[in-house]
């Protein structure tokens, strides 16, 4: 049944628990290659990264307790080495040029084939697989949510500084991200059959190996029956991340139903669901967002309050309504991850202090 099952994957930095700084660990890296790290931790490409994948999920009190499991794995793996991990994007005084390749074939090949956009890859994020029937279910539901992708990214923005410099965007992870030419909102692809030729065709090209090298916003899995939603910022508050897996699945579950009564697609524009997406990154719920729904330029919080609207019967019909309106207006009360670290630095003038408040808020200071 759609949107019944969910899963969540983040990435996380690796940093010196002592002086704030990212650290490189091969010991811990080659560790998650050999599967030895923790039972939900996978390496990343970088030595200085970690990612973590929840079991299959169908309450949000389960996503919950996953993820406070999964990122207790992450710090016990770190630890190993005498470091523990950072939840956001990008880390606040980093360099992308002082990156050390994971050791394994898979990232090997990734920089035979993508070169600098691959050994530049200093950002994390957070994904969320919501189960399908099948394909054809999950391009139906690709096609319908695009106009709502940059809203879900603006409640996630965790990323306003790179090579140590304030950037002014809430998530420039999403501009990093954008150097990839399989990145970003897919087009319209109508149907199981239209995706696999768009495969088809990238694969002919020499662009990608398969499918699961198309770093899209949101795909089709490749190896579950799911889709997933990637263009979120990795959050560094717990109840951000369930939050945001909440909406993905509730989503998912309305426009797939939508599809199912005959209801066409809505047509945006390549170039507007760009300007959308940029609008999101830049400032996130501080500004102003296209609504996803009308299309027209309006308030971050109306926008948020207008997609709780559009899902509340589903969300409802879960007992999840309450909570996830407690989420998002606590969310918008406070602010994003990118809001707090920015206040958490003009008022130090410290970005040591601004790492240290992440691993307080994500739950992975050493204790």
């Amino acid at each position: 049944m759609t949107g019944s099952t969910l899963g969540v994957e983040e990435e996380f930095h690796l940093v010196d628990p002592a002086t704030g700084a990212l650290a490189a660990s091969s010991l811990v890296a080659d560790a998650a290659v050999r599967g030895e790290a923790g039972p939900h931790v996978q390496p990343e490409i970088s030595t200085t990264q970690l990612e973590t994948a929840t079991g299959v999920c169908t309450t949000l009190d389960q996503v919950r307790a996953e993820l406070v499991q999964t990122r207790a794995e992450a710090v016990a793996a770190a630890q190993t080495d005498g470091l523990t991990v950072l939840a956001a994007s990008t880390h606040p005084t980093a360099s992308p040029h002082d990156l050390v390749l994971t050791d394994a074939p898979r990232y090997r090949s990734m920089v035979e084939r993508w070169a600098g956009l691959a050994t530049g890859q200093d950002i994390c994020g957070t994904h969320v697989h919501v189960g399908v029937p099948d394909l054809d279910t999950a391009v139906a539901v690709m096609d319908r949510a695009r106009p709502y992708l940059p809203l879900l990214l603006a409640m996630t923005g965790s990323s306003p500084f790179h090579d140590g410099v304030t950037t002014g965007y809430d998530s420039w992870r999403t501009v990093w991200w954008s150097r990839w030419p399989v990145s970003g909102p897919p087009e319209a692809l109508g149907d199981a059959a239209g995706y696999r030729a768009v495969v088809a065709a990238l694969v002919g090209s020499g662009m990608v190996p398969d499918g699961s090298q198309l770093y899209w916003d949101l795909r089709p899995s490749t190896h579950v029956p799911t889709v997933e939603f990637r263009m979120g910022d990795v959050c560094t508050d717990l109840d951000d991340v369930v939050l945001h897996a909440a909406l993905c699945r509730s989503l998912v579950t309305v426009l797939a139903a939508r599809a199912g009564d005959g209801d066409p697609a809505p047509v945006v524009r390549p170039e507007v669901l760009r300007a959308s997406r940029w609008r999101a990154a830049r400032s996130g719920l501080s500004g102003q967002l296209l609504d996803p729904v009308t299309g027209e330029l309006g308030d971050a919080a109306a926008a948020v309050t207008g997609l709780l609207r559009e899902l509340g019967s589903d969300l409802d019909s879960r007992g999840e309504l309450a909570e996830v309106t407690g989420l998002a207006e606590q969310l918008l009360a406070r602010g994003t991850s990118a809001v707090r670290q920015r206040d958490v630095l003009a008022r130090t003038g410290d970005p040591g202090a601004v790492v240290r408040d992440l691993l307080a808020v994500g739950g992975t200071a050493a204790g």
